[in-house]
């Protein structure tokens, strides 16, 4: 179960956007609908999901109508503050969406493209469990407008695998893949490494499976142990070891080699692209964890989701069953909002985009920080070319370092 939602304001029962909300039509949208729903809660995971039964009062055959309705009351609510225009990506995120239909899918799909719009080229990605795609599966999902398949891999080795409570075989994991590409589809695999037990030389064969994949994108995530999760818990009784910080730096240093040897291009501390299927690198980039990155406007949909529009920020009450509630009554699901101020919003965006490929401009640190760069570079952490040429950008050493160079160039 995921932590408590964050302090702030009340959010308006009617889901009202301030009247001086500076709202600019030129900056992209994005839509991202949740879909909280897993067949097993995995030990490490935090996320806003819930198993059967966990439930209590909600049904997932009603889900794709309740969210409908959310997509309803956002095109109103937007439509009344100027701020209407199509999305330039959507991101179906879990949980497990592929456990709804794909039918389901392809509905709350058509009601957001319906509601907002889509620009040309949209990127439209659906997260998956490899053991719920099929080949009819992709093939729907594909004619409903979805471009982009992100295939939660995790891991090749077994005992991996059973550390962090996944069900699937790593087959599998070929066979989703396989579906995806017939169908047309983009494939992003993810990765987590640094599980209890796992050396550095089952991290080296997944590596490996992931590349025979053939995947035009990969994502490898250090696992994190986060308070409330079956994992802590695990940890805390001493029943597995905490994760190792040197260990779980050596596996990221092979990965990026690994993976720069394959023609990936890492453009975030966690995410490679590639050149592939006639798509440039950056073509094959996520868009949409790149509008959260770059900070964007986006509508977060569903139980637990998150929001921004105009440096607004709201999120929706927790569980699917009270989520429902508001919707029947006619009122936001919104549990609470907040306007965070210059100061922390620029604090936010040096952590965001420090974290990219493109990095920050100099001119964007706060002045009294600016003559820390030169330090960064000498440590090893700032790439000396890109400082000159007026940006912070993370060398390897920095990539690693990351929290350490945001700090330098904030407190």
């Amino acid at each position: 179960m995921a932590g408590p939602l964050p302090l702030g304001d009340p959010a308006p029962s009617d889901g009202r956007l301030p009247d001086d909300l500076p709202v600019d039509p030129s900056v992209p949208f994005s839509a991202y609908l949740h879909v909280p729903f897993c067949r097993v809660r995995c030990g490490y995971c935090d996320f806003n999901t819930y198993t059967s039964s966990e439930l209590r009062g909600a049904k997932q055959e009603d889900y794709a109508s309740t969210l409908i309705g959310e997509i309803d009351l956002a095109h109103r609510v937007l439509g009344d503050a100027g701020a209407l225009r199509p999305m330039d990506t959507v991101f179906f995120g879990g949980g497990t969406p592929t456990l709804l239909p794909a039918g389901d899918l392809a509905r709350m799909l058509d009601a957001a493209a319906s509601a907002f719009g889509l620009v040309d080229g949209a990127e439209v990605t659906v997260e998956a469990n490899p053991d719920t795609v099929t080949p009819g599966v992709a093939r729907t999902l594909a004619d409903a407008g979805v471009t982009r398949l992100s295939i939660g891999m995790q891991s090749a080795v077994p005992h991996v695998l059973a550390a962090l409570d996944r069900t699937h075989r790593p087959e599998n994991v070929r066979t989703a893949v396989a579906a995806a590409k017939d169908a047309g589809l983009a494939v992003s695999v993810d990765l987590i490494y640094g599980a209890p037990g796992e050396s550095l030389g089952d991290w080296e064969a997944s590596l490996d499976a992931a590349l025979e994949l053939d995947s035009d994108h990969i994502s490898a995530y250090a696992l994190i142990i986060e308070d409330g999760t079956k994992l802590a818990r695990q940890i805390r009784r001493g029943e597995v070891p905490t994760p190792d910080d040197d260990l779980q730096a050596d596996m990221y240093e092979l990965a990026d080699a690994r993976l720069a040897a394959a023609g990936f291009d890492w453009y975030e501390v966690s995410n490679w692209a590639r050149a592939a299927h006639g798509r440039t690198a950056e073509e094959n980039r996520s868009r949409h964890n790149l509008a959260y990155w770059r900070g964007s406007d986006w509508w977060g949909f569903g139980p637990g989701a998150h929001s921004h529009v105009a440096g607004l920020r709201w999120w929706n009450v927790k569980h699917p069953a009270a989520y429902a509630q508001r919707l029947a009554a006619s009122e936001s699901p919104a549990a609470g909002t907040e306007r965070p101020d210059d100061e922390s919003r620029l604090l936010e965006r040096i952590l965001l985009l420090s974290r990219i490929r493109e990095g920050i401009a100099i001119d964007e640190v706060p002045p009294a920080n600016r003559t820390r760069v030169a330090g960064l570079i000498a440590d090893g952490l700032v790439d000396p070319v890109a400082a000159v040429k007026g940006r912070v950008r993370l060398t390897l050493r920095g990539r690693l370092l990351a929290d350490a160079v945001v700090r330098e160039l904030t407190d």
